[in-house]
């Protein structure tokens, strides 16, 4: 589990733009590194986060496409083949749906077909969430659906730091990885971001909030109301809440989870997915198997219901979980409600 860093060469940035000084390390110390997508060269990114690399880095290195998720995905497998390291940017993951063939049959099977001779070091940026106004089209979270393929590597940061360190790890994996970053954290509040540390590797998870009585494991967006609901329930109802932010979801950190879970003996998962199907399933059956012995509890999940998002802001609150349905969960898990 990787723990917090020592302070070092830090300056402060939000989520959007310790992506973008992710990306403008790896196209400075890889030149095998390209940059493209829809938007992404000259307007700088739909969110702003590929803003003036274009201008630092030349259209070569960093260019526009046609809309085509699957010209765009096609190229970066062969490209990536051929020794670049393709970055490519799908607006939103609802869109890569269009490009799964490229991603589940080509890009996550080169080493396997190819018997390791060869390999696909390919980044597919992407976010994913729900905010005012999305539509159903552009508010599906579908982590879980990639997390089920051997080969491929994803992960979801949820603050800028992990913003920073996860793009370059994936940059850096021999392996096609899917970065999937969340709109709702772009612009929100800077943080202190280590930009000199050495790049780690594609896996990992991180201790957000140490504990004894309960493991909230989450990952995105969610871990953030999950830290908050963890200092509420220890606060307020004298629980003390182990909160883990899983990160990369494949590989998943099941040693760290198994660590965690036989200290406070009860599980509460929480996602923004849609229950049904969402990577909590995994991880609630492997727990419920592996630690059956030291549970107190069931394991429980906590995520959206099984219906599509609506664009209504007051709706969405209903749905994704908010720091107080966390807190209620796991106070039901004590018996307190």
């Amino acid at each position: 589990m990787h723990e917090p860093k020592a302070d070092a060469v830090t300056v402060e940035l939000s989520y959007a733009k310790a992506v973008n000084a992710a990306l403008r390390r790896a196209l400075t110390e890889r030149r095998e590194t390209i940059l493209y997508g829809e938007d992404v060269g000259k307007p700088g990114g739909v969110f702003g986060v590929t803003k003036d690399l274009q201008r630092e880095f030349g259209v070569a290195r960093v260019f526009d496409t046609p809309i085509s998720e699957t010209a765009m995905l096609g190229a970066a497998v062969g490209a990536a083949m051929c020794g670049l390291r393709p970055i490519v940017e799908i607006m939103w993951i609802d869109f890569s749906l269009v490009a799964m063939d490229q991603i589940v049959n080509q890009a996550a099977n080169v080493r396997y077909v190819s018997a390791g001779k060869m390999q696909a070091p390919l980044t597919i940026r992407t976010q994913q969430g729900a905010l005012p106004g999305s539509c159903a089209q552009h508010s599906q979270n579908l982590e879980a659906m990639y997390a089920h393929v051997p080969g491929l590597r994803v992960g979801l940061p949820a603050t800028p730091q992990d913003a920073y360190d996860m793009l370059l790890a994936a940059n850096e994996s021999d392996d096609p990885c899917l970065v999937i970053e969340n709109r709702g954290l772009y612009h929100g509040a800077a943080a202190p971001v280590r930009i000199d540390g050495p790049v780690q590797s594609a896996s990992g998870a991180r201790l957000v909030l140490a504990g004894t009585d309960l493991t909230i494991v989450s990952w995105g967006a969610m871990v953030e109301r999950a830290r908050q609901a963890g200092e509420a329930l220890a606060r307020e109802d004298g629980i003390r809440a182990e909160v883990i932010d899983a990160r990369w979801i494949a590989p998943f950190d099941w040693e760290a989870l198994r660590a965690s879970v036989r200290k406070t003996t009860r599980l509460l998962i929480v996602h923004e997915a849609n229950v049904t199907g969402g990577f909590g399933a995994e991880i609630a059956a492997r727990i419920q198997q592996e630690c059956f012995g030291a549970l107190a509890e069931p394991v429980q999940r906590l995520g959206v219901p099984d219906v599509r998002m609506p664009a209504a802001p007051h709706l969405q609150d209903v749905l994704v979980p908010s720091v107080a349905a966390i807190r209620d969960a796991a106070r039901r898990m004590y018996k307190l409600m």
